[in-house]
């Protein structure tokens, strides 16, 4: 075998072991997606019946029963305003940190992700007698608060990783010029940076997205996002699996539809100072 076709062959079984990976993760989602048109004795069928007549029954209930359009604008509110506020303290600090270290940054920072290792659960009662003495349970302000902190940790590193592989030269450049601070980070920083952000707060809007811990402890009906509507397809009678096979359809649309939408970006970002 001559080395163009053993090059031939290496591509073709990793081209095939690439699809059936991507297959293999795809499939919980398009069984999903077939499901929700199916019935509820069609959806627990044995076997599973790959070919029926399809309802949209299972989308309607789901509107009438849990008001899917108020869900939605919860997730999207406490999703899109976590993650401004967090790019809000995380660019300065990342800034801060990436061009101006000192002897304790990198502890810092590894302070900052160690506290992403703190189970969730543990801090369940204070922040829940908190937001009950501060008048915050079932709103969609503790959410956008707890969501913040929660993965500021993640996006300053984030931030942290790409600002410290900008060329120095051009902020010294621009320094001399009669650069402030601030012009740096504006006029800068940022633009050579837009990629990187539009993948780190994708990143962080989808943490926030499929956030479902605190949306169920903290939530009632008021300010329950779309994670909150999924669980309450979780009953004592059993699971719906149809009706639930419609509601997270629903909940994985936007969020699915807006990366595919944003991928330029996210891959901008990814690819961000792999080639200098």
């Amino acid at each position: 075998m001559t080395l163009n076709q053993q090059r031939k062959l290496k591509t073709i079984l990793t081209g095939l072991f690439a699809w059936t990976v991507a297959l293999v993760l795809f499939f919980p989602i398009f069984w999903m997606f077939i499901t929700s048109f199916k019935t509820e004795l069609q959806a627990i069928s044995v076997p599973p019946s790959l070919f029926f007549e399809p309802t949209l029954d299972n989308f309607r209930i789901v509107q009438e029963r849990s008001d899917y359009l108020h869900h939605a604008w919860n997730s999207v509110v406490t999703s899109f305003g976590s993650t401004i506020i967090a790019l809000i303290i995380a660019i300065p600090a990342a800034y801060s940190m990436a061009f101006f270290p000192g002897k304790r940054t990198k502890d810092i920072l590894l302070w900052m992700l160690s506290t992403k290792m703190l189970p969730a659960v543990g801090v369940l009662v204070p922040i829940y007698i908190l937001c009950r003495n501060y008048g915050l349970l079932d709103s969609k302000t503790a959410l956008v608060i707890i969501f913040t902190l929660m993965n500021l940790p993640i996006i300053v590193w984030m931030l942290f990783s790409y600002f410290k592989d900008l060329p120095k030269e051009i902020l010294e450049a621009a320094r001399m010029d009669g650069a402030t601070p601030w012009d740096e980070v504006v006029k800068v920083v940022l633009p050579l940076s837009v990629g990187a952000i539009s993948s780190t707060a994708l990143l962080s809007i989808v943490l926030c997205w499929n956030e479902a811990f605190w949306s169920l402890n903290l939530t009632a009906s008021d300010a329950a996002p779309l994670t909150a509507m999924i669980a309450s397809y979780s009953s004592p009678e059993g699971l719906f699996w149809a009706k639930l096979s419609a509601a997270s359809t629903l909940a994985c649309a936007p969020i699915v539809i807006f990366g595919w939408f944003c991928q330029k970006q996210l891959v901008q970002g990814l690819t961000f100072g792999a080639v200098k």
